[in-house]
């Protein structure tokens, strides 16, 4: 009886996540980002510079109105963003769907910078001061100010399933992720992993964002530079295949079959999925981060929160794929189920320098904490929209349980409902993007990009 529990419950999680991640969310996510791209000029492309420059000089200056620097913003958003999404999500979308799912990730990405840029900006413009004096602000905020009352069900339904789609995507998938990865590679059982990150989770959640950014300001940089080095490593090792891992991402993208079989169709499906999994642009998260964050400046935090795709995209999960691809793994027939993605991860980096293995273990047992961290605070957020402060506590609770809970879970029924609620967050944040447009445009046209103040913050 369990067994075939499990098969109907597989089959059933498959149909859903094919109607919820169909054409639909697929050309919303597509041309919401491509539509914002271009009512924005392409300024998101034409000021990466300016949006590094703001976070890094916010180290110094964290002087405004917020909880916490700019700085610390991105790197709380970044500890949620860089995740299993650039180990096992890459990994995932290259065994099921082809290498030209890659190329479907970093379009996808290259788009989600305006709607990271535009979402951010709106929380920042349309945040509140909650009951214990914290800046909190989100999609569910800047639907309901921005739009009124009568499209507060909007808001609401966004802060529903984000709730919800933190304990897949951002709990759950985490720590399986990080259990098989620890056990596969040093032998440590999954219900231990999942009793030591619960109790780490719970120590740093209980001081808010702020001790949170204190953590992933120092974690993330160095724990996305050692990954980083490291696939570059092998990357110049392994040189001259570097050029036909790029051609099968180009040559498979439109003419390629997805590695599961399947049709192009899968290909793209499965590379935006995974690359919305990765980057979350479009989901609505970042800018609950991004709200908390000084000097208050819309257009700057915005510019700030759109490198965030940049730096998990087209960098961290471009050398992943490319060490996978150069391994020659993904094609193999244990992996292309895509049930052991990390595992994949982890041999690719294994197989294309011997002992490089051991940088995915690193990355993924980092990239995994600091996600459920960040995760942690976005979910709270949402839970609090609806039910008010007094429900952080037991929500913090039941959190830390979760994790116990996905380390020994089914790797691939927790991804399939972490894609399901990822598709069902993102429609209200898309519908509110569209919808209050005109004012991230209206906000960007008049502000002072080389002097860093806005001629106009009046709605």
């Amino acid at each position: 009886m369990p067994i075939v529990f499990v098969i109907v419950l597989n089959t059933v999680l498959s149909e859903v996540n094919g109607f919820v991640w169909g054409p639909f969310t697929l050309w919303l996510i597509g041309l919401t980002g491509l539509y914002l791209m271009v009512g924005l000029k392409f300024q998101p492309l034409l000021k990466i510079g300016f949006g590094f420059r703001a976070a890094i000089s916010s180290i110094r200056d964290s002087s405004g109105e917020g909880d916490v620097s700019a700085f610390k913003s991105l790197t709380t958003a970044l500890a949620a963003t860089i995740g299993t999404g650039n180990v096992a999500g890459v990994a995932g979308a290259i065994a099921v769907g082809g290498p030209g799912a890659v190329f479907w990730m970093w379009l996808i990405a290259l788009v989600g910078m305006a709607t990271k840029y535009a979402e951010s900006l709106l929380a920042v413009h349309y945040r509140e001061v909650d009951e214990l004096g914290e800046h909190v602000g989100g999609p569910m905020y800047f639907i309901r100010n921005g739009l009124g009352k009568n499209w507060a069900w909007l808001g609401w339904l966004f802060a529903f399933f984000g709730a919800l789609a933190g304990f897949g995507i951002g709990n759950g998938v985490q720590a399986n992720a990080m259990a098989e990865a620890l056990q596969d590679s040093l032998g440590i059982p999954p219900l231990l992993t999942g009793i030591v990150v619960a109790s780490i989770t719970l120590a740093v959640l209980v001081g808010g964002i702020e001790r949170i950014g204190r953590v992933t300001q120092v974690v993330v940089p160095v724990m996305a530079g050692v990954y980083v080095i490291g696939a570059v490593v092998i990357l110049i090792a392994n040189f001259d295949k570097v050029p036909g891992a790029f051609g099968l991402i180009f040559s498979n993208a439109f003419t390629g079959q997805a590695a599961a079989g399947g049709s192009l169709g899968a290909v793209i499906q499965r590379g935006i999925a995974r690359g919305v999994f990765s980057n979350e642009s479009g989901l609505g998260t970042a800018p609950i981060a991004q709200a908390a964050a000084k000097p208050g400046d819309p257009v700057l935090q915005g510019s700030v929160a759109m490198i965030g795709t940049f730096i998990d995209t087209i960098v961290i999960c471009s050398m992943t794929a490319l060490v996978i691809l150069i391994s020659g793994l993904y094609s193999q027939v244990e992996y292309v189920s895509g049930a052991k993605t990390v595992s994949l991860t982890i041999d690719a980096f294994g197989v294309a320098l011997p002992g490089f293995d051991w940088i995915v273990v690193f990355g993924t047992v980092f990239f995994t904490l600091t996600t459920i961290l960040g995760w942690g605070y976005y979910s709270e957020k949402c839970l609090e929209y609806i039910a008010g402060v007094k429900a952080i506590r037991p929500f913090r609770l039941v959190w830390v349980a979760v994790v116990v809970f996905g380390a020994v879970a089914s790797g691939g029924a927790v991804w399939t409902i972490a894609e399901i609620l990822n598709g069902l967050m993102a429609i209200p944040n898309l519908l509110g993007l569209l919808l209050l447009s005109p004012v991230v445009f209206r906000l960007t046209n008049v502000y002072d990009f080389k002097t860093s103040s806005k001629s106009s913050t009046t709605n």
